[in-house]
């Protein structure tokens, strides 16, 4: 009996020995088929989402793809045509600095709008037939993703070097079929009807990895047919469900393409119908019509702005451009790099959208030196604004000058004489100096000085480089503000000039014509149009004629001829008569918005009273300038004047020494024009 029991006794051990060596050696094959490792596959900015077919995949894009040259359409849901890492960005998802994503294709939207985000400009899209959203480059728990992307066109540039690329694999989810799909005919394609049969699900063992023929795009008929041909010449095969390794891997190839979701089916020949639209041109921006300015960035390339706070600057020229909507039909902008001396980055023509300036602004390197700022402006004045570098003249001028805590020079002059050549300074200054720098600075409140208006319109101090992205925004909307710009009205082209000319027998005939040629001399230094400055003239003697008013010339040769065609009257001096007529004839039809100014020119002194009319004029806010010449009485210049007589009144000894004057009067006239307060 006692050995009975140890034999028993001997057979659960050796059972249990065996029991436990058949688990050690499960859980090593288990090790063995243990899932490899999951490789991102790698893509370049150019890649468009609808170059992929895979509806469903995690890349790792590159840096850089903030880059203009790379289009995104639509925001949040963006249209397949876009470039997928530039679409992460814009997202939200990524950075500049590239990073994992997780790209999911949804169905195609009826339209697509374009935002400003992350440092990337999105487009609008009228109509696309596929779209896709993007999430973080994390898988969700279970699923897989493939290792290498399935390209509808022959294998992109942009693939990582020496990426396979195999057909599309579904993501992988343990316990879930394929489900069937119904296909519909392309155009130009043969249907062949295929049996319904169940394919083997994609294996992630390392069979697996086998490389596929590369599916062909829309229109590449033969490759369909041959993979139809194939599927179906070997279920007719002797050799039964034998097949040989090429029909393999077509097999797999179709198996793969139907588990793909409707809308991606171009590799087989067949598209939905909502696929079937010709595929639109990418649009071209005019530009913004409301906003048609010539813009000069003068921009610190100074060596104390550092090269970190200068690519600072150059994103945000970048940010300003995106935000203008740049265009022939809009704003122009050009840029100039001040440091010892200034130069002309590009100019207003050349580059007539916002993806190319940027992609300008990129290139532009740091010069160093100092921050002459001072003679920046000057330059700016002498040669950025001609109709040679874009200059359009219908647009006001504007220049944004950026300072790095202050100039090395000074700005009033220059600015002032900016200012009257219709230029509308904007002055933004960074890091600013504090109390104990402000005795370095070689002109205290440089910025009011240089500005059009000091109520804080065309100024902006900035605390930091790293806050200047928060103006963007606030700049565009003050530079865009035309009704505003209050330097785009000049000296040269806001007024309407009434010439009062003395045609009395004292003058002669030919001392009136030189008359009329300082008259003509005066005129040409205006800018004439129906909009700009306009020219009326009066003759008197006892009597008064109007020989042309404001409206009825609009271009400066035909004022000019003109003035030459007034024909020599002769007779008495009214001069008092002839101011009350002017008001009345001329300036009484004068622009709500524009200067009034009287040029009056007379020989001798007046026949009747003139302190009365002359107070009509004043009081009528008619700035009014006397030359006398030869016997003209002093006292009653001064009385017909504007005040200070002495900047209004002007005498002469010879007609022959008119031409003389014509510089003074231009200059007080300008002098008047920016005397008047800048708030």
């Amino acid at each position: 009996m006692g050995i009975v029991v140890l034999t028993m006794k001997a057979s659960v051990i050796e059972m249990f020995l065996v029991l436990l060596v058949t688990g050690i050696h499960s859980n090593k094959e288990m090790t063995k088929i243990k899932r490899p490792k999951f490789n991102v596959p790698q893509i370049n900015c150019d890649v468009k989402a609808g170059k992929i077919i895979n509806p469903e995949f995690v890349v790792k894009c590159p840096a850089g793809c903030q880059d203009p040259k790379y289009h995104v359409y639509g925001t949040d849901v963006y249209a397949s045509y876009s470039s997928v890492c530039a679409a992460a960005v814009h997202s939200g998802v990524l950075d500049n600095s590239g990073g994992k994503i997780l790209v999911r294709k949804v169905a195609g939207q009826s339209g697509y709008t374009g935002s400003y985000s992350n440092g990337v400009q999105s487009l609008s899209l009228p109509r696309w037939r596929e779209s896709f959203i993007i999430s973080e480059g994390k898988p969700p728990k279970g699923v897989t993703y493939p290792s290498a992307l399935t390209y509808s066109s022959p294998k992109s540039q942009a693939a990582k070097a020496g990426e396979t690329t195999k057909a599309y694999q579904k993501p992988s989810v343990p316990g879930t079929t394929a489900e069937p799909v119904t296909l519909m005919q392309a155009p130009g394609t043969t249907l062949v009807k295929a049996t319904h049969t169940t394919l083997p699900k994609p294996s992630l063992s390392a069979g697996s990895t086998t490389s596929s023929p590369r599916l062909q795009p829309v229109g590449h008929r033969s490759w369909d047919l041959d993979l139809w041909s194939t599927i179906t010449s070997s279920q007719n095969s002797p050799r039964g469900n034998s097949v040989s390794p090429s029909g393999v891997q077509r097999q797999d190839a179709l198996g793969a393409a139907l588990q793909k979701p409707a809308g991606v089916h171009a590799s087989l020949g067949f598209v939905p119908k909502e696929e079937l639209s010709t595929q639109p041109l990418e649009p071209i921006s005019q530009g913004d019509p409301n906003c048609k300015v010539d813009l000069s960035f003068l921009i610190d390339g100074s060596a104390s702005i550092g090269k970190r706070r200068f690519r600072i600057q150059k994103q945000f020229l970048a940010d300003i451009a995106q935000a203008l909507d740049i265009g022939p039909a809009g704003p122009l902008m050009g840029v100039v790099q001040y440091s010892d001396n200034p130069a002309t980055q590009f100019n207003l023509k050349t580059h007539m959208n916002s993806q190319d300036l940027k992609a300008a602004i990129e290139k532009i390197t740091q010069r160093g030196g100092l921050s002459n700022v001072g003679r920046a402006i000057s330059f700016v004045t002498k040669n950025f604004f001609s109709k040679a570098n874009g200059n359009r003249g219908s647009a006001p001028n504007v220049a944004v000058v950026m300072v790095d805590g202050w100039p090395t020079d000074k700005v009033e002059e220059a600015s002032r004489v900016a200012r009257e050549s219709g230029i509308n300074i904007f002055f933004i200054t960074i890091e600013g100096a504090v109390e104990n720098e402000k005795q370095y600075v070689m002109e205290s409140n440089f910025a009011n000085k240089a500005v059009c208006r000091t109520n804080g319109f065309y100024s902006l101090s900035v605390q930091s480089w790293f806050s200047l992205h928060k103006i963007v925004q606030p700049l565009v909307k003050r530079v865009c503000d035309t009704e505003r710009l209050a330097c785009s009205k000049t000296c040269f082209n806001s007024a309407d000039i009434g010439f009062v000319i003395d045609g009395s027998s004292s003058v002669g005939t030919g001392n009136f014509r030189t008359v009329l040629q300082f008259v003509a001399n005066l005129s040409k230094e205006f800018e004439i149009s129906d909009t700009d400055t306009r020219i009326g003239a009066v003759q008197y003697t006892y009597e008064q004629r109007l020989e042309f008013g404001f409206d009825a010339y609009s271009t400066k040769p035909d004022i000019l001829n003109a003035i030459k065609s007034v024909g020599y009257w002769s007779g008495g001096t009214s001069t008092g008569a002839a101011i009350s007529f002017a008001l009345e004839q001329l300036f009484k039809k004068s622009k709500p918005n524009k200067r009034k100014l009287m040029i009056l020119i007379t020989d001798g002194r007046s026949y009747d009273d003139i302190r009365i009319p002359a107070m009509a004029a004043h009081h009528k806010g008619v700035i009014t300038y006397a030359i006398g010449v030869a016997w003209a009485a002093q006292d009653e210049l001064d009385i017909i004047a504007s005040y200070p007589a002495k900047d209004h009144a002007f005498f002469v000894d010879e007609f022959d020494h008119l031409y003389k004057s014509v510089p003074k009067v231009i200059q007080n006239i300008c002098t008047e024009f920016n005397s008047r307060p800048r708030n």
